[in-house]
């Protein structure tokens, strides 16, 4: 028996771990304390803290070994893209971030934590009972860690695309104190609510519009009038042709590419056994659909090189179509600094299933896992609403006002889980923890901007190949 963030936690023969409901957990006001308590062995204003250190790795060499296992082709567009931009280059490295921070004072307080919670990772997509909601959106990474990882990583990118679009200095750290504000008062307002209701708080794009300010709001709902057209039925004439009767996926090399029949094969059949993950409602409903094609297809910028398909599935009637996304799951860059050599689940896709549904209020019902080969997956819909703030050329206004909801949405994510109480009790009503990451902030910016050039300077040395306009 163990105690984690306050609960009482039991265990399994197989070390799994859950809770009893016979052992009563400490007093939400007992947690409090204890986080209170933490500051004198973690100073808020440590939180500050970014001294890179002469032993720092070299943020290159961790990239190219971060390519291993990756589809040797595609590696030079994931370079491509990241040596776009200082931001590009951050949202491709969470390895590095998560090396850098995992060395840094940490409260001890473990929630699940998305991992990759930069300013990109949030954004829209449908509940199941299609509305159009706004959240955490990737979860690759995500994994049981410090808070203080994911806040730091989250506030760092904000800096960095501040500066890459046309904000100032001051509007940068403007930004970055109103998202660690919204952080803090969002997990104060959580700690307070009962544990159940915790887990129904979530945050409608449609409430978001007309409650946020006027430039902000423009941006809301341009976004979302995009993504309220990114549906399955409206995808097919972009990403499929009848041939010979039957509809298939439209090849764009090297982006999106037909598979070999052995492999397209393998898949058919990893797609049966995900049949099995999905809640059995769910499972009666995917089962009355057809699997029509199957492709390879470059996502994201981190993901680039990992397997990533894409099925068309086509129901009843010509029109009636779903696309499922198979995407490549590997050990969470944060599961060393939390584990070592050993890891909490044995499929990934698993893991990552599991921990977005704790991090997001509603997910995606078709999520699933499963294997092709010795290569595990997770699935969910490729074309369902989705869709997020554009952040190239955002008005500062607009970038402080929605660093204000992405702070909001993190801690909300955070409170789902556990830690709540302790995190509210360290961070406080003040604003130490704003300036200190503020600061934080700053200085991460500046060494993102310098390991990109590193990046660009290894490029044009020959050392890694690359392929820009991807």
């Amino acid at each position: 028996m163990t105690r984690a963030s306050g609960h009482t936690v039991l265990a399994d023969a197989d070390g799994t771990a859950y809770a009893s409901l016979r052992q009563r957990p400490v007093a939400r006001a007992e947690r409090m304390a204890m986080g209170k308590a933490l500051r004198k062995r973690v100073p808020r204003s440590s939180l500050a803290v970014w001294d890179p250190g002469p032993d720092r790795p070299d943020p290159v060499a961790q990239i190219i070994e971060s390519h291993v296992g990756r589809v040797e082709s595609l590696v030079p567009i994931r370079v491509g893209r990241m040596t776009a931009s200082p931001y590009g280059f951050l949202r491709g490295s969470a390895v590095v971030m998560a090396d850098d921070v995992a060395g840094l004072p940490r409260t001890g307080i473990t929630p699940v934590v998305c991992g990759d919670a930069h300013l990109g990772n949030f954004g829209f997509y449908a509940s199941p009972e299609r509305d159009l909601v706004i959240d955490l959106n990737d979860f690759d990474e995500a994994h049981p860690g410090a808070w203080e990882w994911d806040l730091r990583r989250l506030v760092a990118s904000i800096w960095v695309a501040g500066r890459h679009g046309s904000a100032s200095e001051d509007q940068c750290a403007d930004a970055v104190r109103t998202c660690v504000a919204a952080y803090r008062d969002e997990v104060r307002f959580l700690a307070r609510k009962p544990l159940l209701s915790r887990s129904y708080e979530r945050l409608d794009v449609d409430r978001l519009a007309e409650e946020s300010p006027r430039a902000l709001r423009a941006e809301i709902v341009r976004a979302a009038r995009r993504a309220r057209r990114r549906t399955g039925d409206r995808a097919l004439p972009r990403f499929t042709e009848e041939v010979a009767g039957t509809r298939r996926l439209v090849e764009e090399p090297p982006l999106m590419t037909r598979l070999p029949d052995a492999e397209a094969d393998l898949v058919g059949a990893a797609l049966d056994d995900y049949l099995q993950t999905l809640a059995p409602h769910w499972r009666r409903v995917l089962g009355g659909y057809t699997l029509l094609d199957v492709g390879h297809k470059v996502v994201g910028v981190g993901s680039v090189g990992l397997r990533a398909y894409v099925a068309l599935l086509e129901g009843s009637a010509p029109d009636d179509v779903v696309f499922l996304q198979l995407k490549q799951a590997r050990r969470s860059v944060l599961a060393r600094h939390v584990h070592g050599d050993s890891a909490l689940h044995a499929h990934q896709g698993q893991r990552v299933v599991e921990y977005q549904q704790a991090l997001q209020t509603v997910s995606d019902p078709l999520l699933g896992w499963t294997s092709v080969g010795d290569m595990q997956f997770y699935v969910r819909q490729f074309r369902d609403m989705k869709g997020s703030i554009e952040l190239e050329g955002i008005h500062p206004a607009a970038l402080v006002d929605y660093s204000g909801v992405v702070g909001h949405l993190l801690a909300k994510g955070h409170a789902r889980t556990s830690g709540a109480s302790m995190i509210s009790g360290y961070v406080g009503r003040g604003d130490n923890v704003d300036r200190a990451l503020s600061a934080f902030a700053r200085r991460y910016a500046d060494q993102t901007e310098a390991d990109h050039a590193a990046l660009v300077d290894a490029v044009r040395r020959g050392k890694l190949a690359c392929e820009p306009g991807y």
